[in-house]
């Protein structure tokens, strides 16, 4: 396996780290002072505007989109070139990522458009998304059931003449609050009678349909994201037929050609979240004295660090391993590698942080520097993008698989 980057990524990787530099770290401080004097957890504060135009002109603008379109500035990077330039965005997770058209989960929704959308849906949705002019959310996950199993959705879509009624709750739909949302994908259950993969349908409803209701916000660990996590109810809403993303049944499909890209995303950013950690745990060891010494020369902490180095180097070339194989042979044959990074960065990322934290003493847990809202995003992506007891049970199974075709040959 080559995992050398191309040179087309190389010079993104540069620009990127130049940007990061030069606007994304200082901005931090300006987006924190605008979000508390707004007093509203879903404020949209102007210095992001400010930065998404300096991105554009930069030209790191809709990096991850894997299909090459010079209008909307994507370069058409594959999984293995993009893998690294998240991991760059991870270091300023609420920032970065949306500063260049880049954050989840309005990626994996401009990708369910490009494949699946209609022309029609593609002229109102998806091209204000690649131009960052609005935001989406991915409606799922449902309070009442364990959405684990995505086939326990109970949100139900009845065809009706020329449209489809829904009813049902959704909630921990990302985005749903964020100041320019206009769009939800949602997953509901179109035939009961189908097999079981086949019940479900995914649906584009514009935000402010009649009977869309935000119920309510919902704290990650105490935070209020700006974006939001919302619950929302679905009470007799009504879409026309074109509204259906493929077609009926085929939610499920749709699911696993979002989720395959979104993890690569979501893991990458957990590295350099990580590293971010280690760099910041290394400079309170250096610059915090006890008991005589500088913390640094402690030899636990030394071992921390050098244990965060190598945790990181071995996740960092799992996931461009997955990514490579992505690329060269699908999503679906990469499906052992993909469950194996959704388990492995966050759990690893979290070791880092939290060790980072413990450097830190009281300030850790402060919003003085961003490891205890790191560390709660974190702890939320093991549940977030699938359960790892889920994603366990996938490599498991594979590998039971494995072991009774072995037997059956021998």
């Amino acid at each position: 396996m080559q995992f050398e980057l191309s040179d087309t990524a190389k010079e993104y990787q540069e620009k990127l780290l130049a940007f990061m530099d030069e606007h994304i770290y200082p901005a931090e401080a300006v987006y924190h002072r605008q979000m508390a004097e707004a007093g509203d957890p879903n404020f949209h504060p102007p210095i992001l505007e400010e930065l998404k135009a300096e991105a554009r002109k930069r030209g790191l603008w809709n990096l991850f989109h894997p299909h090459k379109d010079e209008a909307w500035g994507s370069p058409g990077l594959s999984n293995l070139d993009y893998a690294p330039l998240a991991e760059i965005m991870g270091r300023s997770p609420y920032i970065a990522p949306e500063a260049m058209n880049c954050n989840a989960p309005d990626t994996g929704n401009m990708e369910v458009l490009q494949l699946f959308g209609t022309e029609e849906h593609k002229e109102k949705y998806l091209k204000p998304l690649l131009a960052g002019e609005i935001a989406s959310a991915f409606c799922m996950t449902e309070p009442a059931v364990a959405s684990s199993d995505a086939t326990n959705v109970e949100l139900r879509m009845v065809a009706d003449g020329d449209e489809y009624v829904l009813n049902g709750r959704k909630w921990f739909a990302s985005n749903a609050l964020h100041a320019n949302c206009k769009v939800l994908i949602v997953m509901g259950k179109t035939n009961l009678e189908a097999e079981t993969h086949r019940q479900q349908s995914m649906m584009v409803v514009p935000i402010d349909a009649p009977g869309v209701t935000i119920v309510r916000g919902l704290p990650v660990f105490g935070y209020m994201d700006r974006e939001g996590h919302a619950e929302i109810l679905f009470e007799d809403v009504r879409v026309p037929k074109t509204a259906l993303l493929a077609g009926e049944g085929d939610g499920f499909m749709i699911s696993q050609a979002r989720l395959g890209p979104g993890r690569i995303h979501h893991c990458m950013r957990s590295i350099g979240m990580a590293e971010r950690a280690l760099d910041l745990m290394i400079s309170r060891a250096q610059s915090r004295t006890t008991f005589g010494q500088p913390v640094a020369m402690r030899s636990n902490i030394q071992d921390w660090i050098a244990e965060a180095r190598i945790e990181i180097e071995m996740i960092r070339l799992l996931v461009f391993k997955t990514a490579y194989l992505m690329d060269t042979v699908g999503n679906q044959k990469a499906r052992t590698e993909i469950a194996a990074i959704k388990v492995a960065a966050p759990e690893i990322a979290l070791k880092i942080i939290d060790r980072a934290i413990q450097v830190h003493g009281g300030g850790g847990v402060t919003d003085d520097f961003p490891l205890a809202s790191f560390y709660a995003h974190q702890r939320t992506l093991r549940i977030a993008d699938g359960p790892d007891e889920v994603h366990k049970r996938t490599i498991a199974r594979v590998e039971l698989r494995r072991m009774e075709a072995e037997l059956s040959r021998a």
